[in-house]
C-alpha cells in the first residue's frame, strides 16, 4: 500500500492557491504585453546561513515534486480568482489548462548547501515557472530549516538516537512535514503517526504524565502499562519521586524492563543516579531516555551521561531558533524574445543592503582535497572545469513537465549523513562560526 495514493488530511487536492497574489498580477501583465513566453531561469538560494550555522541542509526535494504535480487550478480555484477580480478572463483561461511542462534541476535531498548555492533551478516559460515561487520557497524555507537543526542535534548525539515528538508544538500539518524533514536529518523515529502513515518513518510512543495521575498510585500505572505493553516498555519516572518510581518500576517490571523515562529536572544528575540505580537493582539493560525541551547544545552538554536516547520537540520544529533558510526564487536568465531559439540573457537584481543577486544560469560543485574531505563550493555560468566534472551536484529532477527523480526518504537521509560526514571536522562544531565551505564563482 502507498499511503500517499490514500488522499490523506495531509495532502491538498491542488497547491495552486499556495502562492501570494501578486505572482498572478505579474502573469496577466506578461500575458497582455507578450513576455509571458519567454524562455526563463529562476535559481532558489540563500545569500547567507543563518547567524552561527556552518552549513545548511537541503529538505523538502521531495514534497516540493508533490506540489508541482498538483498545481493545477480546478473549476473552484478558478471560480474563487474570478469572483475576487484577482486577474482578468484571458489569464483565467490560460491558468485552466496550466500544467508545469519546463526542466527542474536541484541538489539531491540531505544534501548540504552554502551560501550562494543554486539549491533549485526551474526552468521554462516566465508564465509557468513564476507561479510556482511561493509553493517552492514555502516548503524549502521549512523542510531544510528543521532538516539543518536536526542535523546539528544528529551530530551533538552521536550514536544515541533521536525521537521526534514536536507535534503538539506547531501547525498540525507542519508536524508532518517537519516529522520528515527530521528523519532526513539524522532522527531515527516520530510520535506523530500521520508522519509514519505518510512517510513510513517508523513511529514510537508509550504514556505521559496524564496516565501516572490517572491511577490512585504510581505501581497501579506501572502495572497497567506493563499489563498492556509488556516488560519492553518505557516507564515515565518523574511524575512525583524519581528513585522511588525507579524503584517501583524495576520491581513491576522486573530486570527486563525496557527502559525510563526523565522529563524534568537536571538531566545530567539524574540521569547518573538513575543508571547507578537501576544496575544497583540488577536491570543494567533497561536504557535511559531523557526529554524536556532539548536542543542541541543540551544534546551535546549531555555526552557524557548515561543517556540511551534523546526525546526532542519544540526546539526542533522551529528550527532551532532558526525557523527559515531566507532561501529567495530568483529570476536569474531569460530569453531576448519568446523565439525559442532565442539566447538566454543573464539577468540579476542589483540593489543596496545585501540584497544583490548574481546573474547567469549556474552550476554547481564541491571541490575536495586529497583526503577526499570538501573544501569549497564552487558556482559557475560557464563551461565546467574538467577537474570538478565529477563533482557536480546539481541532478534533473523534473524533465519536460515529467519527475524522474523521486526517491525513498531513506536515500535522502543517507545522502545526508555521507554529505556531513564529508564537510570538515569543524563543521560539527556548535560553537557559532562563518559556513565551514567557502563559495567560489568562476
Amino acid at each position: 500500500m502507498n499511503p500517499a495514493d490514500l488522499g490523506l488530511p495531509v495532502d491538498v487536492p491542488s497547491t495552486a492557491l499556495f502562492t501570494d497574489h501578486y505572482e498572478l498580477t505579474m502573469l496577466q501583465a506578461a500575458l497582455a504585453n507578450g513576455t509571458a513566453d519567454r524562455r526563463s531561469v529562476f535559481e532558489v538560494f540563500t545569500r547567507r546561513l543563518p547567524e552561527g550555522r556552518r552549513y545548511g541542509v537541503v529538505g523538502g526535494t521531495g514534497r516540493v515534486l508533490d506540489a508541482v504535480e498538483n498545481f493545477r487550478f480546478d473549476g473552484a480555484v478558478l471560480e474563487f480568482l474570478r469572483e475576487r477580480a484577482v486577474v482578468d478572463m484571458r489569464t483565467l483561461d490560460w491558468l485552466a489548462s496550466y500544467r508545469f511542462s519546463g526542466d527542474i534541476w536541484g541538489y539531491p535531498e540531505g544534501e548540504v548547501y552554502f551560501p550562494g548555492s543554486p539549491v533549485l533551478r526551474v526552468e521554462g516559460s516566465f508564465a509557468e515557472c513564476v507561479l510556482l515561487e511561493t509553493v517552492v520557497l514555502s516548503i524549502l524555507n521549512h523542510d531544510s530549516a528543521i532538516a539543518a537543526a536536526a542535523s546539528r542535534m544528529a551530530s551533538a548525539a552521536g550514536d544515541r538516537p533521536l525521537i521526534e515528538m514536536g507535534a503538539r508544538r506547531t501547525h498540525e500539518l507542519a508536524a508532518v512535514a517537519a516529522s520528515r524533514a527530521a528523519y532526513v536529518g539524522g532522527f531515527t523515529s516520530t510520535s506523530d503517526l500521520a508522519a509514519g502513515f505518510r512517510y513510513g518513518i517508523p513511529t514510537v510512543g508509550t504514556s505521559a504524565h496524564a496516565f501516572t495521575l490517572l491511577h490512585d498510585t504510581e505501581r497501579d500505572a506501572f502495572r497497567a502499562q506493563v499489563a498492556s505493553l509488556g516488560a519492553g516498555t518505557t516507564l515515565l519516572v518523574d511524575t512525583y519521586d524519581v528513585a522511588e518510581a525507579v524503584r517501583t518500576a524495576v520491581e513491576v517490571a522486573g530486570t527486563e524492563l525496557g527502559a525510563v523515562r526523565i522529563d524534568s529536572g537536571d538531566l545530567l544528575l539524574v540521569a547518573h543516579r538513575v543508571r547507578q540505580q537501576l544496575d544497583d537493582l540488577g536491570a543494567t539493560a533497561t536504557k535511559i531516555v531523557v526529554t524536556s525541551d532539548l536542543d542541541e547544545y543540551a544534546i551535546a552538554s549531555l555526552a557524557a551521561a548515561p543517556v540511551d536516547a534523546y526525546g526532542v520537540g519544540t526546539q526542533l520544529v522551529t528550527g532551532s531558533g532558526h525557523p527559515t533558510c531566507s532561501m529567495v526564487y530568483k529570476l536569474v536568465a531569460r530569453a531576448a524574445s519568446a523565439d525559442p531559439k532565442a539566447a538566454l540573457v543573464p539577468v540579476a537584481k542589483k540593489s543596496t543592503g545585501g540584497k544583490t543577486s548574481v546573474g547567469g544560469r549556474k552550476w554547481a560543485a564541491r571541490r575536495v582535497d586529497a583526503e577526499g574531505v570538501a573544501e569549497a563550493e564552487v558556482l559557475g555560468t560557464g563551461p565546467v572545469p574538467a577537474a570538478l566534472a565529477d563533482r557536480q551536484l546539481l541532478v534533473q529532477l523534473v524533465k519536460a513537465g515529467e519527475v524522474v527523480a523521486r526517491e525513498p526518504l531513506e536515500a535522502a537521509r543517507d545522502r545526508h549523513r555521507e554529505a556531513r560526514e564529508a564537510l570538515p571536522l569543524s563543521a560539527t562544531q556548535l560553537s557559532r562560526g562563518e559556513a565551514v565551505l567557502p563559495t567560489e564563482y568562476v
